[in-house]
Order: structure tokens, then sequence, then C-alpha cells
């Protein structure tokens, strides 16, 4: 289960063209092997997000990059954080994440959420709906594809999917987690507690506790215990050697994106940001809330050889692996 994940949630790279992206993707996952995480991830979406900067930023098909980037480690997992279930048919989904697992030979991680990012939805022509719908749809897909991935026939006439005895084989070749992001307490923890080997919240620090309190409860309704699911948070990080280098890679990054007034005090504010003394006690504090881990960001500086090792170093002390 991921206790320390590295998502690369961004392909736009200083000085860098499209020729030059999977040699940094490459090194990336290569430091982060090394330097302790178990996990490399990247993000499900055709455009970048709002919060990492404009949507005609680069971004690159998720499943095609995981196959790539199996390729280039040997120990870690590698998933999708998460995978938008509104894009794909959900057994060919399951089909997709065995196909992962076995050129992984056995490293492959599912991550799955309902999806909300309407306008790569209303752009590339796939059905949005509402909130609700998008709920449902996901717990219909996790009823296909959770027996497809244990090597069962799935059979359901849904309200949004119909399969008839789906097979897939051959069957992948570990026993892959499953990861559901986000952290609605009603719906997305339900779902985390009937499905899922894994959490990952993205919500403020002083929510953790909230959270975790309601995922408790779901457990107890799924007969589950809670132990039994690894949680993580999502933390933007920027580690240097010095803190006064981490602010001026963050700064650079800032400045590279355009952004400025209250876009730029939000960028700064999702990061924790500084030396890995500073960034190691910012992520213990975090640990204290009862989380086992993170998946961690470091979009400011990833492009800097050595970065992400130096992050991987830092925070596998603080999680303990």
């Amino acid at each position: 289960m991921t206790r320390l994940g590295y998502t690369i949630p961004s392909f736009n790279y200083p000085g860098s063209g499209p020729d030059q992206i999977f040699s940094h993707v490459a090194r990336q996952v290569a430091e982060a092997e090394r330097s302790g995480f178990d996990t490399v991830m990247v993000m499900d979406h055709v455009y970048q997000l709002p919060m990492h900067g404009p949507p005609e930023m680069y971004m690159l098909e998720c499943y095609t990059m995981l196959a790539a980037m199996a390729r280039e480690t040997s120990r870690v997992r590698v998933g999708a954080l998460v995978t938008g279930n509104t894009y794909r048919n959900p057994a060919m989904l399951a089909k997709i994440v065995t196909t992962l697992d076995i050129v992984s030979e056995g490293r492959a991680q599912l991550g799955i959420g309902a999806g909300w990012f309407e306008l790569e939805h209303s752009a590339y022509g796939f059905e949005f709906g509402t909130f609700t719908d998008r709920f449902e749809r996901l717990d219909e897909a996790l009823q296909i594809i959770c027996p497809m991935l244990r090597g069962e026939r799935a059979t359901l006439d849904g309200k949004w999917y119909s399969v008839h005895d789906a097979m897939n084989e051959p069957p992948p070749i570990s026993n892959i987690p499953l990861m559901i992001g986000g952290s609605g307490e009603r719906k997305t923890l339900r779902m985390v507690a009937d499905y899922a080997t894994d959490s990952n919240l993205i919500c403020a620090p002083d929510e953790v506790g909230r959270k975790l309190a309601a995922l408790d409860e779901h457990c107890g309704r799924a007969h589950r215990d809670r132990s039994e699911i690894t949680v993580t948070r999502q933390q933007a990080v920027c580690v240097a050697p010095t803190y006064d280098e981490a602010v001026a890679e963050l700064e650079a990054m800032i400045v590279e994106r355009g952004l400025s007034g209250a876009d730029a005090d939000a960028a700064r504010a999702r990061v924790i940001v500084g030396d890995p003394d500073t960034v190691g006690e910012a992520m213990s504090a975090q640990m204290e809330l009862g989380i086992d881990g993170f998946t961690v960001s470091a979009s400011a500086n990833c492009h800097i050889p050595g970065r992400v090792e130096l992050t991987g170093h830092t925070l596998a002390r603080v999680v303990g692996i």
C-alpha cells in the first residue's frame, strides 16, 4: 500500500519541449525509486488543472505514461492519482490496469475517483452529469472493476453500466491495491470503506481528524477494521539544500507560470517549502494527525537533478520507511 507516493502533476519543464518531456519523467521516477518512495504516480487529466496553471500547459495520457514509467523502474508501484472514472468504460479500465500490472511485473495500483474537472469533459465530449450522477457511476464501476481484478467474471445491469459475464484474461499478477481519492465524508469515504485498500485525502490539515472519524464510522458500518486502510494526504513540497534555495525555486515557478497577486499567494500557500529539516518538521506534525503517509508533488523544482531524491530521503525518515 502507498505510504509515500511521488506524483508528477506537470509536464512543463523550463527550457524543454515535448521531445524532452519523458527524459525528465524518467529521471524523476528513478530518483523517487532510489530515495524511498514506494509509489510513483501521474494525474489522469487531458488539460492542466487550474491550481497548477492554464489548461494549455502540457498534459499527457495517464496510462500510456504509467506503462513507460513501469519500464524505467523495478521496485516502486505505478498508478494514477487518480483515474477519472468518467473517462473510460470500467470493464476496459480493469483490462488497462491488468495490462499495467503485467507490464510492471506486478506493481500496478488502481487509484480512482468520481471525476470533477468539467472543462475537459465538455471539451472532449465526456458526459459530466451531476455530482450525484458521477458518484453513482463510480459505485457501479467498482462493482465491475473489483471482481475483474480478482480474476472473476463481472455481470451488472446498472443504471450507468451494463456488462455481461465480462472476463479478464490473463488476470493480474498481483493483488492490485485500490486507492480512492478525495475526502467527501458521505460518499467518497463510504466507498473507501466498501471497496478500497487506500484512501488519499485532499483536505486541509485541520480537517484530517474529521475525515478520519468519518472513515471510522463507515468502516464500522461495513464491518471493516480501519487499520486495513492506508490513509495518505496530498501535499505539495519544495525541498532544497537550503531554505533560501527552496524559496527561490518556488518563486521561479510562480514567475514562470505568470502567477501574480492572489493567485501567487494561493500557490505559495499550497506548498511546504524549505530545507530538509524545515520540511521534515512540518510533515512530521501532519503525521501526528493520524495519517499513514503522504502523496507529494514537487512541481517547483522537480526539473533540477537531485531534488526529487532529496525530497524522498527527507520524507522517508518522516514516514518511517
